[in-house]
């Protein structure tokens, strides 16, 4: 990746399916904005409560204090005076999710999003596909297929609930190459 100096805003965006390493990579940036003396603010979207009410925790327990939002809209307020804003679940916000980070970028303010891309369906999966064609940077990972062990780009619901948002882990998903997800 290369590095803008901080006087411009820019936006980049970490992606995949679940399982890929999106989270881990979204605390490893903010770590080494806070290591270059960086005022940094993170947030998730409030449906996440999976592991924390108010933290980013990554499937390997990895952690940073974040502030859950509800509306895509509250982010340019709280987020506005920090060099750097992470983002956690992008895929739960809504559309306006865009603008509100394209307004931080302008604001000099370097934007790290991280969510899924696809849901369960392989179908893009809220604000994300937008907010990549948005971004300056954009990082797409791939996890280990959990039946065949290639890489993987999608995520297997392996439960019988439909509605598209089902938060959950392991006990819920696994990571598929595009031949073994169904």
């Amino acid at each position: 990746m290369h590095h803008k100096p901080i006087e411009n805003g820019w936006i980049e965006v970490i992606c995949g399916s679940m399982f890929c390493g999106k989270t881990e990579e979204l605390l490893r940036r903010l770590r080494r904005a806070e290591i270059a003396n960086q005022k940094v603010k993170a947030f998730k979207a409030k449906v996440d409560n999976r592991y924390s009410k108010d933290k980013i925790v990554s499937h390997d327990k990895n952690t940073i204090d974040s502030i859950p939002l509800e509306n895509s809209s509250d982010l340019f307020d709280l987020g506005n005076e920090y060099d750097v804003v992470g983002i956690d679940e992008a895929q739960f916000f809504d559309d306006e999710l865009v603008t509100v980070c394209k307004n931080l970028a302008k604001n000099k303010t370097r934007v790290i999003i991280a969510g899924l891309d696809k849901d369960y369906k392989g179908l893009p999966f809220g604000p994300m596909p937008l907010i990549m064609c948005e971004a300056d940077y954009l990082d797409k990972l791939s996890a280990i297929c959990m039946k065949c062990g290639k890489d993987a780009s999608h995520t297997q619901r392996i439960t019988t609930q439909t509605e598209q948002i089902l938060i959950g882990e392991a006990d819920a998903y696994e990571a598929r190459c595009r031949a073994c997800f169904n």
